[in-house]
């Protein structure tokens, strides 16, 4: 079906730039755009309906490109521990910390885990979120990290947004390999990795890069064995220290490094050279009370894409606004806000790999757009709270109205 939708303002986002057309419309053709522009150069052309967007700012649907949004129980009582003088070691100690999410991960069914990660991820979608990325790394086992991108795939399957799975197997050391982490390294990459891809359960390969996780020895491992596979990487890398992660990232091709407050200029550099995405993650730097912000200027010196995300997770972001994140990637970060909405719509695409499909509104690209009740794009990073009005478009039909 053909749709023209007109009367409104459209932000392309065409080369991350918000490249506004006043007076201007859309065409759809299924769940593609057939053409957008200013309304006195649409071709003559025929259409099956006509939209009104009643004067809105139309923008390409969001992308939210680090999640780990499946899991089991939530830390808010480590949250009030914490707020009462509890140290991270006292929490640990009392069984809590990422051994907590593990153990409710472990204990949920599939169906549990697809019921609260629903909820989660329909918060992220009413907030204009038409891609979504999540990934597993809270079971810890074969069976449990099984679980997580079941749960994923059955997600992707049952709301109306576009969902991508990464495995994130090496992202903390399981209680049964305790001081054995060569030896986790060696069944993940010899046994879980080929045997979840065979079953389809994974588009991306993701890594913890930290002293108090995995080191750059053993990502290389991880890396190399996805590289076998076919399958694209990507790693939490410099969120506490400098190991150099982001650039064994690189030097893997790696679509995206994220966090990257300790990020280096040599590092730098090899995302440039390789193409690798910066993914910016403010929500869990707000929450745990950094200092050490990401290197901003370095990345705009170099020419580095980035990208923003929620991080939604339960211990250190239990975020479910993006465009809260825009606000403060501006606030905290020191982006301008054409910055944030390139974050969460090209740039977000380019970190999942996808940018040729998603991520602006151009010709031939799937369909997915916001008609927003605002008169300028810098409004959806300067809005704090509440709500929006907004029409939510994925593959050319309307999934949302507030």
């Amino acid at each position: 079906m053909r749709i023209l939708w007109r009367n409104c303002h459209i932000t392309t986002m065409v080369n991350g730039h918000y490249n506004l057309i006043e007076d201007a419309a859309l065409l759809t053709e299924g769940d593609k755009i057939a053409w957008v522009g200013p309304c006195s150069q649409r071709p003559d052309q025929p259409y099956d309906e006509e939209r009104d967007l009643h004067d809105k700012l139309v923008t390409p649907g969001l992308i939210d490109c680090h999640t780990h949004s499946v899991f089991g129980g939530n830390r808010s009582q480590e949250f009030e521990m914490r707020l009462n003088g509890a140290t991270y070691a006292d929490i640990a100690a009392a069984g809590g910390g990422i051994a907590s999410t593990v153990k409710a991960t472990r204990q949920a069914s599939e169906a549990d885990l697809l019921t609260s990660a629903s909820r989660r991820i329909n918060a992220l979608r009413k907030d204009g979120v038409t891609t979504l990325e999540v990934k597993s790394g809270y079971g810890l086992s074969f069976e449990d990290e099984r679980k997580m991108l079941r749960a994923i795939r059955q997600l992707a399957q049952s709301l109306p947004l576009t969902i991508y799975s990464t495995c994130l197997a090496a992202h903390a050391l399981p209680p049964e390999y305790k001081d054995r982490s060569d030896d986790f390294i060696t069944e993940v990459c010899e046994r879980w990795l080929p045997a979840l891809h065979n079953e389809g359960l994974v588009d991306a390969v993701d890594a913890f890069c930290e002293h108090l996780a995995f080191s750059v020895p053993q990502v290389d491992r991880v890396f190399t064995k996805a590289n076998e596979l076919g399958l694209p990487v990507k790693l939490h890398a410099e969120q506490l220290s400098l190991l150099h992660g982001a650039g064994l990232a690189a030097r893997h091709n790696a679509l995206s490094a994220d966090h990257l407050e300790y990020l280096c200029e040599e590092d730098i550099r090899l995302m440039a050279e390789h193409g690798t995405t910066a993914v910016l993650l403010p929500g869990a730097f707000y929450f745990l009370r950094e200092t050490q912000k990401p290197p901003v200027a370095l990345l705009r010196k170099h020419h580095v894409p980035m990208a923003i995300s929620s991080d939604l997770n339960p211990g250190t972001s239990p975020v479910q606004s993006l465009r809260l994140m825009m606000n403060m990637a501006c606030t905290l970060f020191g982006l301008t806000p054409e910055e944030a909405l390139a974050g969460v719509t090209l740039n977000a695409a380019r970190a999942l790999g996808i940018s040729q499909t998603t991520g602006s509104l151009e010709a031939g690209k799937e369909a997915n757009f916001v008609a927003w009740e605002v008169e300028h794009p810098a409004e959806l990073s300067y809005w704090l709270g509440g709500t929006l009005s907004k029409q939510v478009i994925y593959h050319g039909k309307e999934v949302w109205n507030d």
